[in-house]
């Protein structure tokens, strides 16, 4: 695949325009990306113990509030596809 595919591939899933200039360099960027990640991989990890984070004794997440979000149609706009006040995706289930 072209790095000018991957980028258009990338800038639609992120659901982010990118002008025609812009493709070229971003294409160079995200090849070099992906060459540093190979790279990576070459690497013998087999005997490294999997870290979670540094600093896990306690959690530092807040705790979840219900609460009334007044500008529901900012939301259902940047949905790709919605049907009245609902998101609507591809059937994935047969």
């Amino acid at each position: 695949m072209s790095k000018k595919k991957i980028v258009e591939y990338v800038s639609e899933l992120a659901r982010i325009r990118i002008d025609p200039q812009e493709k070229e360099c971003l294409g160079n960027q995200l090849s070099r990306i992906i060459d540093y990640i190979d790279k990576l991989k070459e690497l013998d990890a087999e005997d490294v113990i999997p870290m979670r984070g540094l600093h896990i004794e306690r959690n530092v997440f807040r705790e979840d509030k219900a609460g009334s979000f007044e500008s529901k149609k900012s939301i259902l706009d940047n949905a790709p596809l919605r049907e009245g006040d609902y998101f609507k995706i591809p059937k994935v289930i047969e």
